[in-house]
């Protein structure tokens, strides 16, 4: 199911060096697969040896909540991939590791994981000592200094999810719980992960230009009112201190909730407090659907750890994934893009998606937002993405329905009701209790994947979850009860199943190979996944599915 086009600029199409350790190339701004965005998922087959269709196209393909514009739920009843994306470049996916997996120690794959390949020997941030003096093969631009994103979190969390530097001060960076995406983003499919949020200095200062982080927690709900498009509960908090009415009620009294509501034709908006508040609206925008320009996301995906007390987050990263909003966009542009996105794909049918940017400063989506990335070498340490490593990134932020401002995670944040109203850490308190989410139609999010999927992942490869939740009969009931509840006993592989994904995603790392696919198979997939689609082979399903969001929800 194809991707819609991004508005960028392409810088070539010529063989990226990958495939063997320490072949990758990151000063090359080119690919080896020029649809490198379009993800391996998205060449499932959709229908079984029995005919029977099964859509995880619907979690990223699908009626979208202005102002981001791009409905493409019609992606989920066809293949409608342009004629260069037509054969699978996703190789990694019909390797088989069965041997590999079975060859390793679980020892020595445990004391791996274990490993924090973040932090250095000082327990500052690796990355950070590193890029004050790059490499010369990490430096593309040549000037002897990195332009991109330092690491900067410490991954120390009080108990309002607020990181912390080892002399107290706050990085500016704050955790949050969230329900995962269903399918690829489950632990039980191969990585724990994690999101952090960071609002720009003026968002964290009081009007004086002092930190102060109740302002900052303030201007977080805020943000977390604009993208949800509804109320969020505050602690109570004295407006005429601040001059701000954050309930909307027509007074300066003492709130307790950030009251929603954005009709700026009608003169009904909403405000930033503190130094934010002060500032002309081109340097603090606000809008429904929208981050503040400057919000930066911070996200690590980390193996699986297999303990006695159940599979958790792993110290080891895989990746650490970053993304800054650098441009605003009003919701003409956005829209004036999407109409200007879908007039190509009807008149270009074949035309593929062109991006900008470097392994050094990262890539734009065309949107607004700026991404780049860090991913292990061969020997396990964190290492700049290559630009093709990069352009993978592409495909879930921006280009798809379901995204929020370019976005999952902040979409689906834990509410008010969460523990430390979902502003945590998942080394705080693991996926356990979590609730599933409630779609618009009143039910379960990950019921509704199971029901309509049939399976647990996009390659319906999860053997381990089709037994324990689906079994013969579907989906009973009872399970799906069990689920609204707690989410933890449906996404948490077993232990065995955790060091096997572990394993085989490790081989991918010592080859290098991310660019023939980052997923954790152990078998080939050859039964549901093809290796060449027919153009507009349709999927086998009559309808689209609803996405979890409530229809027309300003």
């Amino acid at each position: 199911m194809r991707l819609r086009p991004l508005l960028a600029i392409l810088c070539g199409t010529a063989s990226l060096l990958a495939g063997s350790a320490g072949a990758v190339d990151l000063l090359r701004a080119t690919l080896s697969n020029p649809t490198a965005y379009i993800p391996p998922q998205c060449y499932t087959k959709t229908e079984d040896a029995a005919g029977r269709a099964h859509n995880p196209c619907q979690t990223c393909h699908t009626r979208s909540r202005a102002p981001h514009y791009i409905n493409d739920q019609d992606l989920q009843l066809s293949f409608a991939f342009p004629a260069p994306a037509l054969k699978n470049p996703w190789s990694n996916l019909f390797v088989d590791r069965r041997a590999a997996v079975a060859a390793t120690d679980p020892e020595e794959l445990r004391a791996w994981v274990a490993q924090d390949n973040y932090r250095g020997p000082d327990g500052r941030p690796a990355l950070a000592a590193k890029l004050a003096r790059p490499p010369a093969d990490w430096d593309a631009n040549g000037d002897g200094r990195w332009s991109g994103y330092v690491p900067d979190a410490w991954f120390d969390f009080d108990d309002e999810g607020f990181d912390r530097a080892p002399d107290g001060n706050l990085s500016g960076w704050r955790a949050f719980a969230y329900q995962p995406l269903p399918g690829t983003f489950w632990p039980a499919n191969g990585s724990t992960d994690d999101v952090m949020i960071r609002l720009p200095a003026a968002y964290r200062e009081d009007a004086a230009g002092r930190p102060d982080r109740r302002i900052y927690a303030l201007n977080l709900a805020v943000t977390e009112a604009l993208i949800r498009r509804a109320d969020v509960p505050i602690a109570p908090t004295d407006e005429a201190a601040l001059g701000v009415d954050l309930d909307r009620d027509g007074r300066l009294g003492t709130a307790v909730r950030v009251a929603f509501a954005f009709a700026p034709l009608q003169g009904v908006t909403m405000r930033w407090v503190g130094r934010a508040g002060s500032l002309a609206a081109s340097e603090a925008p606000l809008a429904a659907g929208l981050y503040p320009l400057g919000t930066e996301f911070l996200h690590s995906v980390r193996y699986l750890d297999p303990r006695p007390e159940g599979v958790g987050m792993a110290p080891r990263m895989k990746e650490l994934r970053y993304m800054k909003k650098t441009r605003w966009l009003s919701y003409f542009d956005r829209m004036d893009g999407a109409l200007a996105e879908a007039k190509e794909r009807h008149d270009f049918p074949d035309r593929i998606a062109l991006f900008f940017g470097d392994a050094e400063t990262g890539i734009s989506n065309g949107s607004g937002w700026r991404l780049q990335g860090f991913i292990e070498d061969a020997a396990g340490e964190l290492r700049p993405q290559s630009f093709e490593e990069t352009v993978f990134c592409m495909g879930c932020h921006g280009g798809i329905g379901v995204n929020d401002d370019d976005t999952l995670a902040f979409p689906r944040k834990l509410g008010a009701d969460a523990f430390r109203g979902g502003w945590y850490h998942w080394t705080q308190k693991g996926l356990s209790g979590t609730p599933d989410l409630i779609r618009a139609d009143g039910e379960g999010d990950y019921v509704h994947y199971l029901r309509t999927n049939g399976a647990g992942d996009e390659f319906r490869s999860n053997a381990e979850l089709i037994r324990a939740w689906l079994g013969d009969g579907g989906l009973s009931e009872a399970r799906a009860e069990a689920i609204r509840a707690d989410v933890a006993p449906l996404l948490l592989p077993s232990p065995e199943r955790a060091l096997a994904l572990n394993a085989a995603y490790r081989e991918i790392v010592r080859e290098q190979s991310f660019t023939r696919g980052r997923d954790a198979t152990i078998e080939p997939q050859d039964a549901t996944v093809w290796r060449e689609v027919d153009q507009d082979h349709p999927t086998g399903l009559a309808e689209a599915a609803e996405p979890w969001y409530p229809r027309g929800r300003r």
